[in-house]
């Protein structure tokens, strides 16, 4: 505020800085969107290791996809990761009765936190072992214990009140659970009975759901609703995400996923379909590409599939698509050179992967340099092996990156380096709203655009000797016309000069003969 002088002196006022720092934001979280054997449905679940998926989904199984995927995600180097798990409609969670069937008015069903037959496995123990003993008149309290046959899980509650307004009533207590739902209210009044209950009606004769098989989501699962953000649409919800997983999903999904990868700034880890079994018939397959159109920007497609020992069947050989191994080596790519380094080459090691197989039948299918030769021009990122080295990632494409198209988002690290800008600027630049639009402004937001744009330059993100070469900042009344400051517009231009990857590296011998050295 200005500072009216009353009196002969000095005055101090401390002013706004025009310093506004522009942050960037994560590059390489990964979404995983698919089916799993437990773990809740309304999502996106945030998980920072393997351990927090097993937790929440139970851990790698045959039966899901997604499981291996971030398995490998985590094996590879990624650290933060979103899960969406996607369940046929058809699946119910078990209920376990703990009261008499005679007792309707008192019925205390207890439901699996998700659906699934996982649910069988629970059990629940009633006791009325109440310590210290109530006194007299006391409100009826019980104890209640929860096991998970399957995960070994214990949840134990003490001193559970029948007084629905209590803190201790049974929806309250239960609201913490990870293995059972919370309980609608209003709460029974009833103490059940002693004993231990479980799915399959064990020690009660009450009611009780047991779910006889899961069934594999299908396209109408996965795609759900936008408006009501259901299916794939929870990554609406999942705050900032990079690079989307759909392992196990129908091939259909893949145009909705790729539009809503535009909306939200993120790329699509695309696997390779299931009728590229061989090298021809993926180079047929680019004829009708996965993607086409815009959305095919913000896609890239592997081949072939992985073959990896399976952790939860002893080390068996299972073949497994590549997105999430992808995703772990982007991850890993991000964090020790950059967004703008293409996640391919000889350090980019599959790790954890065995050999590289055909889609299906897990038939051996090493690519040598004709078969990248064919591939590679088409937008196809080859995943192949080489002595010493082992399986690597050997391309860096997006799907619009067929020599054809001639597009400017032709490499993966240009596309990403550009979603990564946008999307650091987006949220840099929100203190902008409102501010009144003149020259001012117009300086405040060069001197904050520009400096975030200059430390990338000094990292080496961009081409160029000097800043000027590099990177341009345009934000002043050339851009900004009276019109649209008219229409409480402000324009900003923000442009780069990326870093192609050599991807072609040509070696140049010439032989001297009779020369002379002077």
């Amino acid at each position: 505020m200005s500072i009216s002088p009353t009196y002969p002196g000095v005055y101090l006022q401390e002013l706004p800085s025009s310093v506004h720092t522009i942050t960037g934001v994560p590059t390489s979280v990964a979404a995983f969107v698919g089916a799993a054997p437990r773990g809740p449905v309304t999502g996106p679940v945030h998980i920072g290791s393997f351990a927090d998926y097993q937790r929440a989904f139970g851990g790698v199984s045959a039966s899901s996809p997604m499981s291996y995927a971030v398995y490998q995600f985590y094996n590879n180097g990624g650290s933060d990761a979103v899960v969406v798990r996607i369940t046929s409609a058809g699946n119910v969670a078990a209920t376990i009765d703990i009261t008499p069937e005679a007792a309707a008015d008192a019925k205390i069903t207890l439901a699996a936190a998700s659906p699934g037959i996982w649910g069988n496995g629970l059990q629940v123990t009633v006791d009325h072992n109440i310590y210290p003993p109530p006194q007299a008149g006391a409100t009826p309290s019980y104890n209640l214990t929860v096991y998970d046959t399957g995960s070994g899980t214990r949840e134990r509650y003490l001193s559970v009140s029948t007084a629905s307004a209590s803190p201790q009533s049974l929806d309250k207590m239960l609201s913490t659970s990870a293995l059972l739902a919370t309980p609608a209210a209003p709460v029974p009044t009833t103490v059940p009975p002693a004993g231990t209950y479980d799915a399959s009606g064990g020690g009660n004769p009450g009611a009780k759901d047991t779910p006889p098989a899961d069934t594999p989501p299908g396209y109408a699962d996965y795609l759900g609703s936008q408006a009501d953000k259901t299916g794939i649409y929870q990554l609406y919800n999942a705050g900032i995400f990079n690079l989307l997983c759909l392992p196990g999903a129908p091939a259909q999904l893949l145009t909705n996923a790729a539009t809503l990868c535009v909306d939200l700034r993120a790329i699509l880890l695309v696997d390779p379909p299931a009728a590229w079994t061989t090298v021809a018939n993926a180079v047929t397959g680019m004829n009708a590409p996965p993607l086409t159109g815009a959305p095919a920007a913000n896609a890239a497609v592997y081949f072939p599939s992985l073959q990896l020992a399976d952790p939860s069947q002893n080390g068996l050989l299972i073949t497994v698509p590549p997105c999430g191994t992808i995703a772990g080596v982007i991850a890993s790519t991000d964090a020790s050179r950059g967004v703008w380094k293409a996640p391919a080459g000889t350090a980019a090691s599959l790790v954890g992967v065995t050999s590289l197989v055909s889609v299906t039948g897990g038939l051996p299918l090493n690519l040598a340099d004709s078969d990248s030769g064919q591939l590679n021009p088409l937008g196809v990122n080859c995943l192949r092996s080489f002595p010493v080295i082992g399986p690597v990632v050997w391309g860096a494409r997006t799907l619009v990156g067929a020599d054809a198209l001639t597009s400017q988002w032709k490499y993966l690290p240009v596309r990403r380096l550009a979603l990564y800008i946008e999307s650091s600027l987006l949220q840099g630049t929100q203190w902008v709203v409102f501010e009144p639009n003149d020259e001012p402004l117009w300086s405040a937001i060069r001197l904050n655009v520009g400096a975030f744009m200059n430390s990338l330059f000094q990292q080496g993100a961009f081409q160029g000797q000097t800043a000027q070469d590099a990177y341009l900042v345009k934000c002043d009344q050339e851009n900004n016309p009276q019109n649209t400051i008219d229409q409480g517009i402000v324009n900003i231009l923000v442009g780069f000069a990326p870093l192609d990857p050599a991807e072609f590296v040509i070696i140049q011998i010439e032989q001297l003969a009779g020369q002379l050295q002077t």
